[in-house]
């Protein structure tokens, strides 16, 4: 993973909120967590934080390598579960994404033919290094 200078890559901002020391480095480390489990590679991030009344408005964009920008955004009349919806509706997009790049590959029909023959044939007939026998566990009569 390419996670060590991540943290050159996350901006946290707001213009009109006080975050505190313990809000960006919450974020960076969600972050970062997300960025690891989908592709790993994260390119950019950054939050920014609103106060519309009494509610927080928290949006999330992500990028992951050479895919495009990823966002989210949640309000919430407390700023950590504000975050955590809008970076789970960002998590949602990238897990849709990994998704459609894994489907999007050809199916290997030789590979999954060779693993049913090999559920098929692990019966009782032959012994781990697959070698065939008969119920008294005696190779010479089975060779025979």
């Amino acid at each position: 993973m390419d996670l060590e200078g991540a943290d050159n890559n996350i901006l946290v901002q707001s213009s009109t909120v006080d975050l505190g020391d313990n809000f960006p480095e919450y974020a960076k480390t969600n972050i970062r967590q997300v960025a690891g489990k989908y592709f790993g590679r994260l390119s950019t991030a950054s939050v920014h934080v609103t106060r519309e009344g009494i509610t927080y408005r928290c949006t999330v964009n992500m990028q992951m390598g050479a895919l495009k920008m990823m966002s989210g955004e949640a309000k919430d009349k407390d700023l950590y579960t504000a975050f955590r919806a809008a970076l789970q509706k960002t998590a949602k997009q990238l897990r849709r994404s990994k998704r459609e790049l894994r489907e999007d590959k050809a199916e290997r029909i030789d590979k999954d033919m060779l693993l049913r023959e090999g559920a098929r044939s692990s019966g009782r007939d032959r012994d781990d290094a697959g070698l065939p026998m008969n119920d008294e566990g005696d190779y010479r009569a089975a060779a025979e």
